[in-house]
């Protein structure tokens, strides 16, 4: 059993997190395909975050929204430590980040993934996104999958 909360940036587990994603991401990819966000870049307003915690308190996962003009946001962060990957958490992080859009009036929202996170791709597919073209701030890069979702 997993509980999600939302966090803010700063959060120590968050910050753990999210360097493990940036390490594991600067493996599979060279600098110049590797689109981490710098969390102290965005303001509190623009930025969501929510964090996944085991029964034991333990972090296990996390993810964000990055909002952006036309109502639309960026899904960012995401991310399931390897040890409790296969349990359906990416699901509830998704879940938790589209309530939170839908919360913030965000209807369209949008991700950029690596081709190497083929989990993560098919996570995104089950949960009803599809491929798209690349969007602002980014070029096409043979190295990303771009991929959206209107909410209702």
């Amino acid at each position: 059993m997993f509980k999600i909360s939302e966090v803010d940036k700063d959060d120590s587990d968050l910050v753990w997190l999210v360097s493990e994603l940036d390490a594991f991401q600067s493996e599979l990819y060279p600098a110049e395909s590797n689109h981490c966000l710098d969390l102290s870049t965005v303001s509190d307003e623009q930025f969501r975050c929510v964090i996944a915690h085991d029964q034991d308190g333990s972090p296990a996962g996390c993810g964000a929204l990055l909002f952006q003009a036309n109502s639309s946001a960026e899904i960012k962060r995401v991310y399931i430590r390897p040890e409790y990957r296969g349990r359906k958490l990416g699901e509830l992080i998704v879940t938790a980040i589209e309530t939170i859009a839908s919360e913030k009036s965000s209807r369209l929202l949008r991700l950029e993934t690596g081709i190497y996170q083929q989990p993560a791709i098919t996570l995104y597919r089950r949960c009803g996104y599809e491929m798209c073209d690349a969007f602002s701030p980014y070029t096409a890069d043979p190295l990303s999958v771009f991929m959206c979702k209107e909410l209702p």
